[in-house]
């Protein structure tokens, strides 16, 4: 399988799926949500999938997708949602909700040459679009050691980040980062706690740094604020502590900051209804299924 849908009947019951409406999964991947997204439209209704993974594609070319007219695949970043959407002839303001699931996919990570994983010795590239971008070897060859500490300590919360951007440094002044491999040496002896939780978090930080997963989520944000109906809804799927916040603060503030803002008679203004004021998360059968359900968050807002 490409990739497990998570949370999936929790998605769909919190897109409030009407048989006519229009919707979006912004990240398509192995199609899963967009399959039980579809399963319910009727002849009228329509769906976009957007992902700019290239492997994405073959799935969209197959059932129940290739039969469906109302179906329609963009290969793009989600962070250019509003302007996609409007090339495709749909206007802000009359879509009826907007799913994604963040993240990495189960098919980037277990496919080796992608150089998402530690475990597998591969080049180290991590984009999710193959051909456009900086890869991982790129940064870690050329971000100076407070860029690098910045990257291990925001992104991974890597304890020893300083320890491991020196590190780094030390490491290409003899000899370049090319694979998955001469990373995971070179954390071997600077472990702190389980080995797979800190290679995670070091490989986590770096794949968010190659990709600008935090500027494509608020970009994201932005434009699936616009692009929804008075009632449609933001159902988005978080991984990772800093994911949540920002779409918790967006639901509940319309900002990253979470920073409420009042209008001159000092009434607040935010976008959204907020529906979970706590996330919700996967059942502990479905993470017995997939494992790597477990630190999923569900958050819904509903526009105004």
């Amino acid at each position: 399988m490409y990739h497990a849908p998570v949370l999936l009947q929790e998605s769909l019951e919190a897109l409030h799926i009407h048989p006519d409406g229009v919707y979006v999964d912004a990240t398509f991947g192995g199609g899963g949500h967009a399959a039980g997204i579809l399963q319910q439209l009727g002849d009228n209704g329509h769906l976009y999938g957007f992902d700019q993974d290239e492997d994405a594609l073959e799935n969209a070319g197959r059932p129940p997708f290739d039969s469906h007219q109302g179906f329609h695949f963009i290969p793009s970043n989600f962070r250019y949602l509003k302007r996609q959407m409007r090339v495709s002839g749909v206007r802000p303001g009359s879509v009826d909700g907007i799913l994604a699931d963040l993240g990495v996919s189960s098919h980037q990570l277990d496919t080796p040459e992608r150089g998402f994983s530690y475990r597998f010795d591969a080049l180290l590239d991590m984009r999710m679009n193959k051909k456009d971008g900086q890869t991982a070897a790129d940064i870690l060859n050329a971000f100076t050691p407070d860029e690098l500490q910045q990257v291990f300590g925001r992104y991974g919360e890597v304890r020893n980040a300083r320890t491991l951007a020196n590190a780094c440094v030390q490491f290409r002044d003899k000899s370049r980062f090319r694979t998955t491999g001469d990373l995971v040496s070179l954390c071997e002896p600077l472990v702190i706690g389980e080995r797979w939780r800190y290679l995670s978090q070091v490989f986590q930080a770096l794949r968010i740094a190659v990709n600008d997963e935090m500027g494509a989520l608020l970009a994201f944000l932005e434009g699936a604020t616009e692009m929804l109906k008075s009632g449609g809804r933001l159902v988005v799927i978080t991984y990772h502590s800093l994911e949540d916040r920002m779409v918790k603060n967006w639901i509940k503030t319309g900002n990253p900051d979470g920073i409420m803002k009042q209008d001159f008679y000092g009434n607040i203004e935010r976008p959204f209804e907020v529906i979970t004021k706590k996330p919700i998360e996967p059942t502990a059968a479905e993470i017995n299924e997939n494992p790597r359900a477990r630190s999923a968050k569900l958050r819904i807002g509903e526009k105004k």
